[in-house]
Parts: structure tokens; C-alpha cells; sequence
């Protein structure tokens, strides 16, 4: 092959109990991209559509991660990416991931797959540090791998694939407001108390049980944010009032996805999943704010070809 058509999905991370550890795979929500074999060496990005992102290679998520990939393969020859962009920039449902990891997949997948998936997520992170300033695995490992992904470590790293329960659906409601990943990074304090630390560490390896037990009743006692919450939500208007009719009405738990100002929850069952919606829609009907609102399964591929 010489060329490849890809779908990168948008992912949530942060996943409450899980802050900068814990990601997930979106089902049928996500950009899409053409990569080619050039003669040329390097990455040279010739399109993009659906958002203003630059064109420069070391400018822009997609071209740095590819960079990084080359450089580590040491080829006599490029690639060319087309970028259509359906993820909103600044959207916490990673945008820059998908391009970051569409890129390193498809690249992968056109040299006939010499590298095992995991070994392509610390190139994506070199996309995400361009992003975001700072090098997280929680977006675009399960954009690459699919399902939910751990970080157990990130010196060295190593990412675990979760078990992901086939009744677990997630909603997301996307209000179009701009929250930057920095800025959201730089509100949090740098230290915790130990008392919230243990609170965050038993619902995270709760949570981890859950999944692998499909006990959903553990899963929502455990999806609960004591570390990034408290200080982010203040950034997302009406955020109480969305979870408190989220919770109302079924869903399992509902937070932050990745550093907002989309908000997701997790529901048994699609249609709890769509009650979920059509109840956040409620709290933002009556702001005046436009939002996006979404349902989906968790996917168990990440990056895939059309």
C-alpha cells in the first residue's frame, strides 16, 4: 500500500478517579486522515479541513508525532497527511490525541506494522506535549489501542489495556466554550494531602475491579474526582447542575472529560445513556451556550482503517 484512509477516534482521559492515568475509546466519533508514501523524506502535511491548525510540520500534533516515529525508523523516504478535522480543538474529547495517534497508526500500518501498537504511544506523546506542555498517555493510548487504558508508569512507561463491560455507554455534552489544557493543568495544586491521595487511589483500583467484574454498581461509587474536580469544574458553567441531573437520572458517574469543558458520564445501557443527554440538554437550553452532545459505546479498536 501507498496510501491509507484512517478513522482516529476522540477519547475521553482524566476519567475522574483516574487523573492523567485513566482514558477511553469513543465509538464513531473522530477525524479522519490520508496518509501517502512520498519519495521525499520527512512528514509534509498538504490538508486540512474542518479547523485553522497550521500546515508547518513542527507546528502541528500530527506532524511532530510522525517526525518523532521517522526519526526513530531512520527511512529513506516520507509521508503525506491529510488532516479533516471533526473533533473541536479545546474540546476535551482529545482532538490533538486523534491526530497524534491517526498519525503514528497509519504510518505503522502502511510499513506493513513493524512496531506493536503500544510501542507507538511515545511517539503520539510527543503530539500531545506540543499540545499541551506536557507528555500524558491518557488520550491518546486508548485512541491507539481502544477500550480503557492504565498508565501504570510513565518512567518507564507502561500502558495496560482494560476490560471494558459491553453495556457501558458514555455521553458526552461538549458546550462551545474554550477551556485550555494548560491553563486547566496550571489551576491545580502541586501538592495533595494524603488523605485525598488514598481517597483517589482505592476508587481508581475500584474502579479497575469493576470493570474486569462488570460490577457497575462499584463503578459508579468509584467515579469520583477528590484531585482535578474541585478546582476544573469552576471552569465549566452550569457543571454542578449537569452532573447533579445526570446522576439523577441513572447514570453510573459523570465528570470532566480530559481538562473540559466537555462532560461525560458513564450509564448501564444505551438508553439510560440517551436519558442522560436529553437531561443535560435541559441545563444548557436554558444558558443560551450552544453545546454538541454525543452517545456512544466504548471502542475496543482505537485507530482503524476505512
Amino acid at each position: 500500500m501507498n496510501e491509507i484512509k484512517i478513522f482516529c477516534p476522540a477519547t475521553v482521559a482524566n476519567l475522574s478517579c483516574g487523573f492523567d492515568v485513566l482514558g477511553l475509546c469513543l465509538e464513531g466519533i473522530g477525524d479522519e486522515m490520508i496518509i501517502r508514501k512520498s519519495d521525499e523524506k520527512g512528514i509534509r502535511i498538504t490538508k486540512i479541513t474542518g479547523a485553522d491548525l497550521p500546515l508547518e510540520t513542527n507546528k502541528n500534533v500530527a506532524g511532530v508525532a510522525g517526525l518523532a516515529m521517522l526519526n526513530h525508523l531512520d527511512l529513506e523516504f516520507g509521508f503525506e497527511i491529510e488532516i479533516h478535522k471533526k473533533i473541536k480543538a479545546g474540546s476535551g474529547i482529545g482532538s490533538s490525541a486523534a491526530s497524534a495517534a491517526g498519525v503514528v497508526v497509519g504510518i505503522n500500518e502502511l510499513l506493513g506494522n513493524p512496531l506493536h501498537r503500544k510501542d507507538l504511544i511515545p511517539f503520539a506523546m510527543e503530539g500531545e506535549f506540543l499540545a499541551s506542555g506536557s507528555y500524558h498517555a491518557d488520550n491518546v493510548a486508548p485512541a491507539i489501542l481502544g477500550g480503557f487504558t492504565l498508565v501504570r508508569s510513565y518512567e518507564p512507561l507502561e500502558v495496560i489495556k482494560i476490560n471494558s463491560p459491553k453495556d457501558l455507554y458514555v455521553t458526552i455534552i461538549h458546550p462551545h466554550i474554550e477551556v485550555k489544557t494548560s491553563e486547566a493543568r496550571n489551576i491545580l495544586p502541586k501538592e495533595i494531602a494524603l488523605k485525598t491521595a488514598i481517597t483517589q487511589w482505592g476508587n481508581l483500583g475500584g474502579f479497575i475491579s469493576g470493570l474486569y467484574t462488570e460490577d457497575y454498581a462499584l463503578m459508579g461509587r468509584c467515579l469520583q474526582d477528590v484531585v482535578a474536580e474541585p478546582y476544573r469544574k469552576n471552569l465549566i458553567p452550569e457543571f454542578n447542575n449537569v452532573k447533579k441531573s445526570a446522576l439523577e437520572n441513572g447514570a453510573l458517574g459523570c465528570g470532566i472529560s480530559g481538562s473540559g469543558p466537555s462532560i461525560y458520564a458513564l450509564s448501564k445501557g444505551i438508553q439510560t445513556s440517551k436519558n442522560v443527554g436529553n437531561k443535560m440538554k435541559e441545563v444548557y437550553l436554558k444558558t443560551g451556550i450552544e453545546y454538541a452532545i454525543y452517545v456512544s459505546k466504548v471502542c475496543d479498536k482505537g485507530v482503524k482503517m476505512i
